[in-house]
């Protein structure tokens, strides 16, 4: 999606391309400190936070930022207390964003999911994967819904028009590895 809105995506997955357990909740496993602090500081410079309901409710707003949920129960695009809400079955996502970020800016997209599926249709502009290599959830909730039948996120990524723009180590002890992608 171009335009008014840079679409960023951030995930950190286990070894096999899962974001959360079974029951939908991120395992202490996937909790890294060097992933955390940066993915607090990208959603600190985000015009807004697009994620899904489950998000929402297991992630209170303490830092009061600018959250979109993604809601079946939302008649479109409406305001419920401090937080936008956005079915987008009865709304397309310019109206959710022009009602959420008039001003434009980065929308960061932290999942589950669904959320994911969604953007990668949409057409994500940045993405920071984040890979905890030591780490495998059985049965876990995969990043994509693709992923279930054997791709793999990169190749998903990649065939959605992003470029491995680099790598880094974000942990080298607990082997988390970071890499940027990024639309040409």
């Amino acid at each position: 999606m171009s335009g008014a809105w840079f679409i960023h995506g951030h995930a950190i997955i286990s070894d096999d391309d899962c974001i959360a357990d079974r029951s939908g909740a991120t395992p202490p496993a996937l909790r890294n400190e060097a992933d955390w602090t940066r993915f607090q500081a990208a959603l600190d410079g985000a015009a807004v936070t697009v994620l899904g309901r489950l998000g929402h409710e297991a992630n209170p707003n303490r830092r009061k930022r600018n959250r979109l949920v993604l809601s079946s129960s939302a008649t479109g695009v409406e305001r419920r207390g401090d937080t936008w809400w956005w079915n987008p079955v009865l709304a397309p996502v310019e109206d959710a964003l022009r009602a959420a970020a008039p001003q434009g800016g980065t929308v960061a997209v932290p999942g589950g999911r669904r959320v994911f599926d969604l953007f990668l249709d949409i057409g994500f502009d940045a993405f920071d994967l984040a890979r905890a290599r030591e780490v495998e959830i059985p049965d876990g909730v995969p990043i994509f819904s693709a992923v279930k039948t054997g791709m793999r996120p990169e190749n998903l990524l990649a065939a959605h028009g992003l470029i491995l723009q680099s790598t880094e180590a974000l942990d080298r002890t607990a082997g988390v590895e970071l890499a940027l992608w990024r639309r040409p």
